[in-house]
């Protein structure tokens, strides 16, 4: 399973990117898929995730990111996306996609939930 992630960048306080994690290796739509973020010197962090098509594939969302972030699913493409809003100087990260080999009961925010990992794409929000 190979994992790309994309976008990240420069970005001034209140603007966006979209990031990208493009998969090879599974079917999206199968699996649930989550974004995670990692700070200097902080924990990793989840962000966001989307549940697998066969259990509604919706997304839930940190509560640091809600209503600025959007997770969102291109089946065709087997690309996920995530359309980051009103960024902020605390957005600053190293922004991970990962896929979920199983379906878990619980909501799927842990990274040990998570069983594949892209390489990290760097989001840089200046003041």
């Amino acid at each position: 399973v190979q994992l790309q992630a994309s976008g990240g960048g420069l970005v001034q306080a209140g603007g966006s990117l979209r990031l990208s994690c493009a998969a090879s290796g599974r079917t999206l739509s199968r699996h649930t898929t989550g974004w995670f973020r990692q700070a200097p010197g902080k924990e990793r962090e989840f962000v966001a995730n989307m549940r697998r098509s066969a259990y509604g594939g919706t997304g839930s969302y940190a509560d640091s990111v809600k209503g600025r972030f959007i997770i969102s699913r291109d089946n065709p493409k087997n690309t996920v996306y995530l359309q980051m809003n009103s960024l902020q100087f605390d957005d600053t990260a190293t922004y991970y996609c990962a896929v979920a080999e199983r379906h878990l009961a619980g909501p799927m925010i842990r990274a040990d939930d998570f069983d594949y990992w892209g390489q990290g794409t760097l989001v840089t929000v200046s003041s």
